[in-house]
């Protein structure tokens, strides 16, 4: 789908500029908002023409404009082509990281493309690739009822710094959530963080040094290759099978790199939805000792998981020796409230807490007020019920319309909110398509740790119910197909 010119975003002195100033910007912002994003080619000098309404002549100069810019390259015979543009990543010494002689991934990560949209989409119907829920399935009144037990408490009791591990009531009602996850843990080894984002932070900052292998999955949360990566670590990636992690891949890259740690979803995994069994989980921990690295397990999708749902997680076996284990209530409270938590043995929690103070200070215990209301006025779990009974009541609605559309999913849908499907073409080319028609899907490089093209693409099930969607997958595909034939 095209975007008239009269449509593209522009100054204040728009109507000054020429077609092909209009066609600039267009190029220019599509590209900074990582729509056409490094490596991909330009739509053609001829398609471009009849999509836009203007001539091939305009096409061309804006082309080379954008190439003496620095936006685009042209390549002989070929076509034109978005520029790699990455800034140099520097380390705390200003030093850049020395390449090691065998690097398996970039030392940059560009993610700013998904957070930015993510950020500034409207309409979760219009977001197949956002990675929350819809507001309308979240409960306000949670909130608004425990900010109105909270107006009635004394202004002196908010006007501090907070403590520095966090507000201790709820780290106290933690570990009693935590005791009913077999998982053992005294408030003294909990620590509140401004959600898990902060605690990946705090843990990279810690203990990963330039040159460290740290191990993610292949695909993952892309948000933390970028942490990773800017703190000079090698990201090594762990490809996934329908059934979970590859083990024996998993086996082969620990004893190659020797890695500093290792990052996991063990429930409901973030793109795949998978989970560890208990097998899994053994010998993941069999390796973290034999090769001695930190095991991370993020658990922030545990919650959506329904009661006896086949999953284990590493920290109950464990027992938080070698494993530090993360939480947050932003998939299932509200995102900005920014709430999560590191549970560590205790010596590891005091220095999390430590780098957590020079960082940032206190965690805000505003918010964490507001949790602890929550999570104590016994209304959580029964909307945590009804959050998975909306996600059982359209997953399987979904799959069978990407399915029927051609998509080809990972693994059958059982819980959770993501599916993973093989679109079966450049999915970076269908997020550009998505994006014109005024969608925000999320392309399946951004979930690599080498950001290689893919056919692979993630959907969240609860924001892909906008009837235009299936006719955009459709004719994305079906013109895919004409090309190559």
């Amino acid at each position: 789908m095209s975007v008239p010119l009269d449509q593209i975003p522009a100054p204040h002195d728009a109507a000054q500029l020429t077609l092909v100033d209009q066609l600039v910007q267009w190029g220019r912002r599509r590209i900074d908002e990582r729509v056409l994003r490094p490596g991909m080619r330009m739509p053609s000098i001829r398609k471009l023409a009849l999509d836009k309404g203007v001539s091939r002549f305009t096409v061309v100069e804006a082309y080379e404009r954008l190439v003496a810019l620095g936006y685009l390259d042209s390549r002989r015979g070929s076509g034109f082509y978005v520029r790699e543009r990455l800034a140099p990543v520097l380390m705390a010494n200003g030093v850049p990281p020395a390449a090691p002689e065998r690097e398996p991934v970039q030392s940059t990560i560009d993610v700013v493309w998904l957070l930015r949209n993510m950020l500034q989409s409207a309409s979760p119907e219009k977001g197949p690739g956002l990675g929350y829920l819809p507001s309308r399935w979240l409960d306000g009144e949670l909130i608004t009822n425990a900010l109105r037990s909270m107006s009635r408490l004394s202004g002196a009791q908010m006007l501090g710094f907070g403590m520095l591990q966090g507000f201790l009531p709820l780290r106290q009602q933690l570990q009693t959530r935590l005791e009913e996850l077999e998982i053992g843990a005294s408030a003294q080894q909990i620590v509140l963080t401004s959600g898990i984002t902060q605690a990946i932070d705090l843990i990279a900052r810690l203990y990963v040094k330039p040159g460290d292998a740290v191990i993610v999955g292949d695909p993952a949360w892309f948000q933390m290759f970028g942490r990773f990566a800017s703190q000079g670590a090698r990201l090594v990636g762990m490809p996934y099978t329908p059934d979970g992690p590859d083990l024996d891949a998993l086996e082969t890259l620990v004893a190659t790199w020797r890695p500093k740690m290792l990052i996991i979803n063990s429930v409901l995994q973030n793109p795949t939805g998978t989970s560890l069994t208990v097998a899994q989980a053994f010998r993941i921990l069999q390796l973290a000792q034999q090769y001695d690295f930190i095991v991370v397990e993020d658990d922030v999708y545990g919650d959506l998981a329904p009661p006896g749902y086949a999953a284990t997680r590493l920290a109950s076996l464990d027992q938080l020796k070698r494993v530090i284990f993360l939480g947050s209530f932003s998939k299932t409270l509200a995102a900005n409230l920014r709430v999560g938590y590191v549970a560590a043995s205790a010596d590891v929690a005091k220095a999390i807490a430590d780098q957590k103070m020079l960082v940032g200070m206190t965690s805000p215990e505003l918010n964490e007020r507001v949790v602890y209301k929550v999570l104590t006025e016994g209304h959580y779990r029964r909307h945590v019920e009804r959050l998975r009974t909306r996600l059982d009541g359209v997953r399987d609605k979904t799959a069978r319309m990407l399915e029927k559309t051609g998509l080809r999913l990972f693994t059958p849908p059982s819980a959770g909110m993501f599916l993973w499907a093989d679109v079966g073409v450049d999915s970076d080319g269908l997020a550009a398509a998505g994006h014109e028609a005024g969608f925000l899907l999320t392309p399946g490089s951004l979930f690599s740790p080498h950001q290689s093209p893919t056919t692979w693409m993630r959907f969240n099930v609860a924001n892909c119910g906008d009837p235009a969607l299936p006719a955009l997958l459709s004719s994305h595909l079906e013109k895919a197909v004409r090309r190559s034939a």
